[in-house]
């Protein structure tokens, strides 16, 4: 789980609506890591062409698509805002999340406090 000090220097925040620039899914973050944090498998599964640097923050994501709903685990640059105002529909949602305001979920942390 990310720092606070390092959430601060991620340009997203967790239960923020986001979208991916270049795929066709959207989702709502719920986790954040300051730099790449997964296996050099699914890295180098990525597309040479469009791999991204491993030092910028990488977002966990309950995604969707117009499919299926899934976890998605995304860098910084493939990101843009979401400001569709549409939930999202992914199962887990509730479970991490309170209301949408806005672009942006309530996290459990300022239902509870």
């Amino acid at each position: 789980m990310a720092q606070q000090s390092d959430l601060r220097s991620a340009k997203y925040q967790i239960g923020q609506v986001v979208r991916h620039r270049l795929f066709p899914f959207r989702g709502v973050i719920f986790d954040v890591d300051p730099v790449f944090d997964n296996t050099e498998e699914w890295y180098e599964a990525i597309p040479e062409a469009i791999r991204p640097s491993k030092d910028q923050p990488f977002y966990h994501l309950l995604a969707e698509n117009a499919e299926t709903e899934y976890v998605a685990y995304v860098s910084e640059q493939n990101l843009l805002p979401d400001t569709s105002g549409e939930p999202v529909r992914h199962p887990q949602v509730p479970e991490f999340f309170g209301d949408l305001n806005g672009d942006c979920y309530q996290t459990r942390d300022q239902i509870t406090h």
